[in-house]
């Protein structure tokens, strides 16, 4: 970047001065009917918005690199940078260019920056733009966020990286602000929205002083976080940033609420991402939990449906309540004329935001007409439901604003324009004044015709013309030929190739009146429009109040049509400790799937608090896990549950601990991740846990993965915690008999000619079979490739029996060829086995005479 220097333009001096106030970001300076950057922000805007850079004359001898975009279509260019994980200072004229010297005067009237979004173009509608600040202490870990687009600010303190990587996972920031010297985990230092801050900025007094200026009070005991001293500096900061952002106080944040860990069931990131809740494993929203159960109308209700989700409780009253309330809404169908009623409401909450931002367009404001318009019905709709659900909010705050209603029916055209500066946005009547210039403005056609009519008469001139442009406003116009002949008090005001333009009294003076008519106009109008922006921030937090009342009935409502389309049925919320689910299904496989679903049962009690999973790698071990989450994550959230019955206990944590990949960036292999998963599983889990743990100890050798996983049952098996533990290892369906609370079930399948059906049904005791050459034959393993590993199956099997049986009977001279199971009994002699001599025993293979084997030496 250039410095000031005596050989700048005046013009490129002042950017400059600016530029070095905001030396990270963009800057996009308003010239005319364009916004320009210059210099290094040239090469960068042209590379990423694939523009053109071209070159304004010299500064310090040099070319200057200039690239432009038209300032009427800079949302769609800010939307790119902002994807691309840029923040852009829009820099305004402020002064008047017919009375400045030098450049115009301009300044930064707004940082637009990815946390900070609230125009509804730059935004995903159905997804909460999440700014957050993050502070830590030595092992408490302060998070801050904010929803500009809505004033929705929090904080939350949580001890540990862990649960600060769970919290920021949930919140998915778009932006989040960081001490500039803080050593970050590997999983947040390649975040697009890093923001490092300076250190000194992270202070407790300074921070707690911009906060209680933002809500106008003395201090923060009030909101219930005076204590959350580590939050408390991260959310000061945060308000800073956001406020210099918006060069505004952000009237529309008008409280911060306080989150405590206690009062949802903790869902780690590891475990967000396995379960799919609102994002799949690409980062798409397809096929996730989201997905299946969004059906609401308003985009502000799904938004709040994915926090729902990303979010159960463990507040039983809160989430009977949410019950309760779906409950009503199903009788008679309560909730389709609801619906219908409710998504000619828009999505109120981030209009409101705009409002109180004064960013609001003309369009707005005519969709917040629209809104109010519906609560009156709404109102007589909610009046015949009973109280006593989660319905009584919006029974309390879902009612008219007929005073405001009127005005803004009054105030606007039916259909305003996309924006406020040509005007042509409020209505004829609202305002005399405003209709006395317009009438003037446009009178001005008529009174030109009859001019020009009597002109031609007067003068004789039959092509004699009267007509205006912008650059020499009114004129007369009339041939080279005839000019000759116009009269004496013709003024001649511009010539033409072919023909002379002439001004006289009258027309100028009529000029004056009808361009200051429409100059006063548009000023009029954009006062007035500014006074109404004034009203709607008058009764704002009411409105505010109105918006979250409709977003969460929304929400209730598509939880009703959900459980109506799809058959869902209302959980049991026990006190008593499991999860006990008959006929469950997968919400999301049974809506993509192709085929019929298979429905399966589930109990976890405290008599039976494990499950030892067994069957073929396709059978449905991970869906019958991953739907038994998913089933107790809907109940915690207030829906119900794809399933016959239901009875669901308290739950403190859902962890799983379900695939994993390399995390190359952060030096950890495949196995590594899946140990530090499962050690935070381990360390974490209580007897209130859910847990999934699939194919623990897969990565490493078979004796260290076996021993791992056994160890890490057993410990789980003491804990006491709901533990599903899908497994390859035969070995793990001997636990039952060392651990109370354990049992083995399995996944059918049958095998039909060289092929394998899966049935997908769970069935009890462990599987015999782990039909992996047939599923990799379904994969298109060449039949070569099937045919040589069944030959070293066997061979492989014949060993191992082999050795087994040495094992048991000592070396045997005939080394190369298994003894006959006969002889295995014969080696053990008890009256047990002289009694059983009447089997066939012969007719067993050598695996099932070993097992039958040790089952009787058990005996002994």
């Amino acid at each position: 970047m250039s410095q000031l220097s005596p050989a700048h333009t005046p013009m490129i001096a002042q950017y400059l001065k600016i530029k070095r106030d905001h030396p990270e970001v963009l800057l996009f300076y308003r010239m005319g009917d364009f916004y320009e950057l210059f210099f290094d922000d040239a090469k960068r805007a042209a590379a990423l918005l694939d523009i053109t850079l071209t070159q304004r004359g010299q500064s310090g001898g040099k070319p200057i690199p200039m690239a432009g975009i038209p300032y009427h279509s800079a949302e769609g260019y800010l939307s790119r940078l902002v994807t691309a994980g840029e923040s852009v200072a829009i820099c305004e004229q402020i002064g008047d260019p017919a009375t400045s010297k030098g450049p115009v005067e301009r300044k930064v009237v707004r940082i637009v920056t990815p946390g900070t979004l609230h125009d509804e173009a730059l935004l995903d509608a159905r997804r909460d733009n999440v700014l957050a600040a993050l502070y830590p202490h030595e092992a408490s870990w302060g998070i801050a966020w904010l929803e500009l687009s809505s004033g929705r600010f929090s904080v939350v303190e949580v001890e540990g990286e862990a649960e600060m990587l769970a919290e920021l996972t949930r919140l998915s920031p778009a932006e989040l602000l960081v001490p500039e010297s803080l050593d970050l985990p590997g999983a947040l230092q390649e975040l697009r929205g890093l923001r490092r801050q300076h250190d000194w900025l992270f202070d407790l007094e300074s921070a707690t002083r911009s906060l209680c200026d933002q809500f106008e009070v003395q201090d923060m005991r009030g909101f219930g976080c005076a204590h959350l001293t580590t939050a408390l500096v991260a959310a000061g900061v945060l308000i800073d940033y956001a406020r210099d952002t918006q060069r505004s106080r952000l009237p529309h944040v008008t409280a911060i609420a306080v989150e405590s860990r206690d009062d949802a069931v903790v869902i780690d990131a590891a475990s967000r991402r396995n379960l799919e809740i609102d994002t799949n494993l690409t980062g798409r929203g397809e096929n996730t939990l989201a997905s299946v159960v969004d059906t609401c109308t308003t985009a502000m209700g799904s938004r709040l449906l994915k926090r729902w989700l990303n979010r159960p409780l463990r507040q039983r009253d809160l989430v009977g309540a949410r019950q309760s309330a779906v409950a009503l809404l199903l009788v008679q169908a309560r909730y389709v004329a609801l619906r219908d009623t409710l998504a000619g409401a828009g999505d109120v909450e981030r209009i409101l935001a705009r409002v109180a931002l004064r960013s609001a367009r003309p369009r707005d404001l005519a969709r917040l007409r629209d809104a109010l318009a519906t609560l009156p019905e709404l109102q007589t709709q909610l009046a015949d439901i009973d109280t006593g659900s989660a319905l009584d909010t919006a029974k309390q705050h879902v009612r008219p604003y007929p005073e405001l209603s009127d005005t803004l029916n009054r105030a606007l055209v039916e259909n305003p324009p996309v924006v406020l500066r040509d005007g042509g946005v409020l209505a004829e009547g609202f305002d005399s004044e405003l209709d006395e210039h317009r009438g003037m403005a446009e009178n001005a056609g008529e009174y030109l015709v009859r001019l020009e009519t009597r002109e031609r008469e007067r003068t004789g001139l039959s092509g004699l013309k009267v007509g205006y442009n912008r650059v020499h406003g009114y004129y007369i116009e009339i041939s080279r030929a005839q000019a000759q002949s116009a009269p004496a008090d013709y003024i001649r005001r511009q010539t033409l190739k072919n023909a002379e333009r002439f001004i006289i009294p009258e027309l100028k003076e009529f000029e004056d009146k009808a361009l200051s008519a429409k100059s006063r106009a548009l000023a009029r109008e954009k006062w007035l429009y500014e006074c109404l922006l004034d009203e709607l921030n008058e009764g704002l937090s009411e409105l505010q109040a109105t918006s979250r009342a409709l977003a969460e009935l929304d929400v209730l409502c598509a939880f009703a049509e959900r459980a109506e389309a799809l058959d869902w049925i209302r959980p049991e919320l026990s006190e008593a400790r499991g999860v006990w689910v008959k006929a469950g299904r997968h919400p999301v496989v049974e809506r993509v799937s192709e085929t019929p679903f298979v429905p399966n049962d589930l109990c976890l009690d405290d008599d039976q608090h494990m499950l030892i999973i067994t069957g073929p790698n396709m059978g449905g071990k991970s869906t019958y896990m991953r739907q038994a989450a998913l089933i107790t994550l809907l109940a915690h959230a207030g829906s119900f549950v794809p399933a016959s019955e239901a009875r669901i206990g308290p739950v403190d944590r859902i962890f799983t601990r379900i695939g994993s990949s390399d995390d190359l960036a952060g030096g950890r292999s495949t196995f590594m991740v899946e140990m530090t998963e499962t050690a935070n599983i381990l360390h974490n889990a209580t007897d209130h846990s859910l847990i999934l743990m699939d194919e623990i100890g897969r990565g490493t050798s078979t004796f260290d993965g076996l021993s791992l996983a056994w160890a890490s049952a057993e410990h789980l098996a003491r804990t006491g915690a709901l533990t599903l533990f899908a497994t390859h290892y035969f070995e793990m369906t001997a636990m039952p008999e060392h651990a109370d609370g354990v049992t083995n079930v399995h996944l059918t399948a049958t095998e039909h000619g060289d092929g394998i059906v899966f049935m997908h049904r769970i069935e009890p005791g462990p599987a015999n079979q782990s039909y992996g050459l047939q599923v990799a034959q379904l994969a298109g393993v060449p039949a070569a490739v099937i045919n040589r590993a069944k030959e070293k199956l066997i061979q492989l099997e014949q060993q191992e029996v082999h050795a087994e049986n040495r094992a048991v009977l000592g070396s045997s001279p005939d080394a190369t060829a298994p003894p006959k199971q006969a002889d295995l009994f014969a080696a053990t002699p008890h009256p047990v086995v002289e009694e059983l001599t009447h089997l066939a025993v012969d007719e067993l293979t050598p695996r099932q005479a070993l097992e039958m084997l040790y089952q009787w030496r058990e005996m002994l």
